[in-house]
């Protein structure tokens, strides 16, 4: 039996290697990028490939192998295709649970027609992207920006913009963005051109330029134009401020914190079409309002939500002291790494703006921990219909799996899963089925995000809607 068992795995590593080149080629040549069951294959080494197939277990009502998804991939390199992203995983559940009568390459070729050939789309150049701050999240962004970069043709990190803090700032910028504590190596090689202030990571030219006041810069003068800016450092928060962004070659603002005024706080998966043509600076709300709204949203559509609580369990921030010290807020200068910290939270107040249907009161509140990242929120929540722990976590999996919220909302059944599980995760929130508790109306969801890289995720995804970038995902459900 260990035989057996220890072929099959020398079988799935053959067949797992033999997908890196072909998953690299429709990425770096055409801007494919292959999923399992909206887990990105691109860049990911043998074993990954390996473990995302087996994830799929948790989700779906069955396992599934690289021997199912390998000739689905094959018959993909074969096609003509145009920029989108693919889900092989689906692709072959689909088709073992339904072919029509069609051969495996007569179902794929029609599943992704819409990608091919003359209805492909064509993209002329890249759209170029300028981070203003260089901290957690601007990192963060640059990392999921040159990990996109593709073919060139999709979202071109450019420039960023920071304060200079030594001599030596370049070379300290650049080892932050190569090392990091919490979500690890960089996934590639960087290098500083000293004499001309830049970064150049997998090959991508991250022009550093030393700023304190943002009307000070005329991007063009770095070959810069029609750029989407994004500001990571939280400083303007009204059209006002984050207006003083929009200097020759930036196009338009990306804040990544909550707006404030007429500013639209945006949800990706939520509320991205109400962008308009005409909007030239926009937020992506918090960590917080993007791990809810998305869960909420979708409770609301299925049982209604009379009233509400958010109880937010929040790893620590940069905006807290280490040690005891003077700080605005009442509680956040006691020291962050020694003790719970009872603070306020935005996010309940920030629903209204990113769901206006949901007309139930939500009140929020939240707890900073002594953890560098992973927090959780707590949906208390009154349900205008009964259901039960079992019917809400069916539906709630099946969102997870079908529904066009899948890349914010991901589902976990694991019965010993903590914070640190969740770590790099790329969705907005995980729901924790086992914790799920419901009494009648009354239900009580906990969802595990990444206030740091989930959140990323989502800001990123707002940058590719407003830039064309956000390309179609096959199967279509």
């Amino acid at each position: 039996m260990t035989s057996d068992h220890f072929s099959i795995w020398k079988r799935r590593e053959a067949l797992a290697e033999a997908m890196i080149p072909m998953i690299g080629r429709l990425y770096r040549e055409r801007d494919v990028t292959i999923l399992v069951h909206s887990r990105s294959l691109v860049n990911k080494s043998v074993i990954s490939i390996i473990k995302t197939h087996r994830y799929v277990r948790q989700i779906e009502e069955r396992g599934l192998a690289v021997e199912e998804t390998f000739p689905i991939l094959e018959i993909l390199s074969g096609l003509d295709l145009g920029p989108s992203r693919i889900d092989i995983g689906k692709l072959a559940i689909a088709f073992a649970t339904d072919n029509g009568g069609k051969t495996l390459e007569q179902f794929v070729t029609d599943a992704v027609a819409p990608a091919t050939g003359e209805n492909k789309i064509v993209r002329e150049g890249p759209t170029d992207v300028v981070l203003y701050g260089f901290g957690r999240i601007g990192r963060l962004l640059a990392r999921l920006l040159v990990e996109k970069s593709g073919s060139g043709n999709g979202l071109r990190l450019r420039a960023v913009v920071v304060r200079k803090g030594s001599d030596d700032d370049l070379i300290k910028r650049a080892s932050l963005l190569r090392r990091d504590s919490i979500h690890g190596q960089f996934n590639g090689s960087i290098h500083v051109d000293a004499e001309n202030d830049v970064i150049c990571a997998n090959g991508n030219e991250i022009k550093v330029i030393y700023s304190n006041d943002p009307t000070s810069i005329d991007y063009t003068e770095y070959g810069i134009k029609d750029a989407i800016l994004v500001d990571n450092t939280g400083i303007w928060r009204d059209r006002e401020g984050l207006s003083k962004h929009l200097r020759p070659g930036i196009a338009k603002v990306v804040l990544t914190a909550p707006g404030k005024g007429d500013v639209k706080n945006i949800v990706h998966g939520v509320n991205q079409n109400t962008i308009t043509a005409d909007d030239n600076v926009i937020s992506c709300a918090s960590c917080t309002t993007n791990a809810i709204v998305p869960p909420l949203k979708v409770i609301n559509d299925e049982y209604g939500i009379a009233r509400g609580h958010v109880e937010t369990v929040h790893s620590f921030t940069n905006d807290q002291n280490l040690l005891d010290n003077f700080h605005k807020g009442n509680r956040r200068g006691r020291s962050a790494p020694l003790n719970m910290v009872l603070t306020e939270t935005g996010a309940a107040s920030a629903i209204a703006k990113a769901l206006p249907e949901l007309e139930a009161h939500i009140s929020g509140s939240s707890i900073r921990v002594p953890t560098p990242d992973v927090s959780m929120a707590i949906l208390n929540l009154d349900l205008e219909k009964e259901t039960t722990a079992e019917e809400l976590n069916t539906y709630l999996r099946q969102v997870s799996l079908h529904s066009p919220l899948k890349r914010q909302i991901d589902f976990t059944t694991s019965s010993d899963a903590v914070s640190t599980d969740f770590v790099g995760s790329r969705h907005a929130s995980i729901v924790d089925a086992n914790a799920t508790i419901v009494n009648g109306k009354n239900a009580i969801v906990y969802l595990w995000y990444d206030n740091e890289f989930g959140y990323s995720c989502q800001v990123v995804r707002v940058v590719q809607h407003i830039s064309g970038v956000e390309y179609p995902l096959f199967p279509q459900d």
